[in-house]
């Protein structure tokens, strides 16, 4: 599984890059259909799969997810309520992690529909606002 970033993700980022660095008050009205094009998605899951992580509230896990419903039927599924606009986040499991003083602190856990969702954003507009600075 290969996390650099494919030459067509690459050359739309390096596009919205370019555009936002030549007209900073440009705003960018159509970036919805970019996060839902699959192999947007694709690269998206690619990046939350190999960062791991627990499973969110819906108990769901990346190995859950391969082999009961298979990572394209996933993306399909989470690509279908994103362009038909019925997505909605879940909810955050929240868990408590020790500190070395002995206190706690409490550490948010999305799904992993929802961070694939994330993810797919950042890739859009990260060229974006990294224009800015």
């Amino acid at each position: 599984m290969s996390l650099t970033t494919p030459d067509r993700i690459r050359t739309l980022q390096r596009k919205l890059y370019a555009k936002a660095k030549q007209e900073p008050a440009y705003r960018f009205y159509a970036l919805y259909d970019k996060v839902t094009r699959e192999d947007i998605l694709g690269h998206a899951w690619r990046l939350v799969r190999a960062n791991g992580g627990s499973p969110g509230v819906d108990g769901m896990s990346f190995k859950a997810i391969e082999d009961r419903k298979g990572v394209d039927a996933f993306l399909r599924d989470l690509a279908c309520s994103l362009k038909d606009k019925t997505y909605r986040a879940q909810p955050v499991r929240r868990v408590m992690i020790p500190k070395a003083d002995g206190s706690q602190r409490p550490l948010g856990i999305p799904t992993i529909r929802d961070r694939v969702a994330q993810m797919a954003v950042k890739l859009i507009i990260e060229p974006i606002f990294e224009a800015e600075t």
